[in-house]
């Protein structure tokens, strides 16, 4: 890819989603792993916004099935507004999580962006666990595990109405890829909506150039791709900084592959990068590879190719 990328980030530093302390520091690691300058190397104009605020972690159990649903839902409201301000100015925003529950406010904020400008919107959800589960299905109330559900019409009424449209997508626009950890009704409830999982156990059978490819076919010009990246989609023995490790994810070099054949279609327009967790990294390990994986999806090869 050539042509010049203007991006902007924002961070959202708060693991009010979460079951464990830590991804709330997440934005400043990726910041102190040199993320601005890996980026501008790439002849990427970036402009850092700095970190949005929201209400403090309670740290208390869930309530009708929910943990925090009142800061999560503060912290979302702005992450909307934010992800649609820089959408609305042209430039492609980078969410700095946090918890993978502020992709409620994010991907609102793209669906909506969306329907004002009449694009087709395609979602790549990056992650080990699938993320669709309810107030009646978690075993948790952790709303960092509820996202996609919530985006898909699945919540609390103060979740659903963020992005000005109930549901903010549709089970067909979304591909999940590296999953491998996944709640047994959770597992039933993504069947029944038709969500197109591409599993590391289909990853170990055809490869992620094959998973790649049928998740990103059908695109066209006219297609708004966004990608939100959990960093637990990577294998823990690369990735160890995140609060929810899972065995047997990608490797490092299949998750390169997978950064650049996005690269490579042109089209990512949006990226949330979530659940990395300085607290329970190896000196900023993670975080280095996060921003490694970041450079590949704006545009860094890795290859010989011209």
């Amino acid at each position: 890819m050539t042509r010049q990328r203007a991006v902007s980030l924002i961070g959202a530093p708060t693991d009010i989603g979460a079951g464990t302390r830590g991804a709330s520091m997440g934005p400043e690691a990726l910041r102190v792993a040199d993320l601005a300058a890996a980026l501008r190397r790439h002849g990427v104009d970036l402009l850092d916004l700095g970190n949005l605020s929201g209400p403090a972690n309670p740290w208390q159990a869930p309530e009708a099935g929910y943990r925090h649903l009142d800061e999560v839902t503060a912290w979302n409201l702005s992450v909307h507004a934010a992800v649609h301000a820089i959408l609305k100015t042209g430039r492609m925003p980078i969410l700095l999580g946090g918890d993978h529950c502020l992709a409620i406010g994010s991907i609102s904020a793209v669906a909506r962006h969306c329907r004002e400008t009449g694009k087709k919107l395609r979602i790549l959800w990056l992650d080990a666990h699938a993320d669709f589960n309810t107030s009646a299905l978690t075993p948790s109330g952790n709303i960092h595990g509820m996202p996609l559900a919530v985006l898909c019409g699945f919540g609390p009424q103060q979740l659903l109405e963020i992005g000005g449209q109930v549901p903010a997508i549709q089970p067909k626009w979304v591909r999940q890829i590296g999953i491998r950890s996944v709640d047994a009704g959770e597992k039933r409830f993504v069947h029944e909506q038709g969500l197109e999982v591409f599993d590391m156990r289909y990853i170990d059978e055809m490869g992620m150039r094959q998973a790649m490819e049928l998740a990103l076919a059908t695109l066209d010009a006219n297609t708004h791709l966004h990608v939100s990246f959990d960093v637990d989609f990577l294998d823990p023995d690369i990735a160890p900084g995140v609060g929810t490790t899972v065995p047997g994810g990608p490797s490092y070099r299949e998750a390169q592959l997978c950064m650049e054949m996005i690269a490579d279609s042109g089209l990512m327009a949006s990226l949330d990068v979530m659940e990395l967790n300085p607290a329970l990294d190896l000196q900023n390990k993670t975080a280095r590879l996060a921003v490694d994986l970041m450079e590949s999806l704006l545009g860094k090869s890795t290859l010989m190719r011209k």
